[in-house]
This record gives C-alpha cells, sequence and structure tokens, in this order.
C-alpha cells in the first residue's frame, strides 16, 4: 500500500472525493483509496514524526511513503508560487550547530552502517518515476520548525544548505522512513516565496491546484 501524507487535510483534499473510507488514527484525520492510504500529520517536526511512526507501526503494509504539501520558494531558484518541487533530499536545518550534527560527531540516524546527519536522500527508485511521471527535477529541500521571517533569512538559510525550498515536516518523514527501511519522497507546490509573512502575497489556492493535478497523474496511471 502506498501511503501519502500531508501536515494538514487541505493540502490533500483532491484524496477525499476518491477515498472509499475515512478514519481517525490518533486524533489525526486518514483516508483510504484502492491501494493507497493518506494520513494527517499535524504541522512541525515533531507532530509528524510521531505520527508516521505510530502508524507505520500499526500498519506494517505499507510499502512506500510519500509527502504531500506546500513550501516556500527560496531566492534565486526561479521557483514561482504554483511551481512543482519533487525532493532530492531533506535538509533538516534546526537540529545541531549552525553546521548541523557533524560537528558534535552525532548522526541524527544510523542504520546499515551509514550514518545520516541532518541530509536525508530520498528514495532514488521512487523519486526517478515521480520525476519522469511528472516531467520534474529534484532539489534539495529544507525543513525547519520555525519558518523564514524575512527574505534574507531565506536567502541566508538556501545558500548554507543548498537548498531549493523550504517547510515544516519533510525531514522528520524522511527520517522516519529511512528508520523503518521504506523507500520515501517528497512532493509540494510553491505557495508564496520563502520570508514573505504578508498572506495576501501568497498563492496557495495555485500551489493546491498544481498538487490535485500532479495526485491526478500518479492516481491515473
Amino acid at each position: 500500500m502506498d501511503l501519502f501524507v500531508s501536515a494538514t487535510p487541505f493540502e490533500a483534499a483532491y484524496l477525499r472525493p476518491r477515498a472509499g473510507e475515512s478514519f481517525r488514527f490518533h486524533g489525526r484525520e486518514g483516508l483510504l483509496g484502492e491501494g493507497w492510504a493518506w494520513l494527517e500529520l499535524g504541522v512541525g517536526k515533531v507532530n509528524a514524526a510521531m505520527t508516521l511512526a505510530a502508524y507505520l507501526e500499526a500498519e506494517p503494509q505499507v510499502r512506500r511513503v510519500l509527502a504531500l504539501g506546500i513550501a516556500g520558494a527560496y531566492p534565486g531558484t526561479g521557483l514561482r508560487p504554483g511551481d512543482l518541487v519533487l525532493a532530492s533530499e531533506e535538509v533538516q536545518a534546526d537540529l545541531g550547530t549552525r553546521r548541523g550534527m557533524e560537528p558534535l560527531g552525532f548522526p541524527a540516524l544510523e542504520r546499515k552502517g551509514r550514518r545520516y546527519y541532518n541530509r536525508f536522500p530520498a528514495d532514488p527508485d521512487y523519486t526517478a518515476w515521480l520525476a519522469r511521471r511528472l516531467g520534474l527535477r529534484p532539489l534539495p529541500l529544507l525543513t525547519a520548525d520555525r519558518v523564514s521571517e524575512s527574505v534574507e533569512e531565506a536567502y541566508g538559510r538556501a545558500r548554507a544548505w543548498r537548498a531549493a525550498a523550504e517547510n515544516m515536516e519533510g525531514a522528520a518523514v524522511a527520517q522516519v522512513a529511512l528508520w523503518r527501511g521504506l523507500p520515501w519522497a517528497e512532493l509540494r507546490a510553491v505557495s508564496n516565496l520563502a520570508g514573505v509573512r504578508e498572506k495576501a502575497k501568497w498563492r496557495t489556492d495555485d500551489a493546491l491546484r498544481a498538487l490535485e493535478q500532479a495526485l491526478f497523474r500518479l492516481l491515473h496511471v
């Protein structure tokens, strides 16, 4: 079974009328469709990690995980509101020092002899399939519990971590999936430029339409 996850229900609204049934899991919303499930994770890394880990423990039939949602695009990337962005990796940017966990000598995750400090690579096969299906080039995404509050801060994060866009949950999904040995990928749509906090300048509706179109293509293979 494929598992789709998003922080909020509105980021997966396209799936609701296509589901056969709904469910609740530890207070979160969920949907079941033909060969897939969707689960609301909650906002932020802690909510995402604990909800996904608990669900994967309870539902061993999950074979891969796709994170969905909106994102803020970093300056200089060429990404605009309404564009889709597919993750090549997720960066957990606010763990450890300014340069991450490696200077401290503690990996965030160690599995099968490999150490992951702040960067979690997306599954290459799953991501390549999504890239072909959607016509996208995978790019690094960044996760932080606190979003950029100015364009200058956004630019600094993009430069420091070589990332294209930011969100608040992706690295948590990545780490849990890698810990469980499951392929994971992440697809987001740009709702705003990172650092722009004036909601009047956001184009969330355009981002959600882009996600809907992408899901249509993925569910009608």
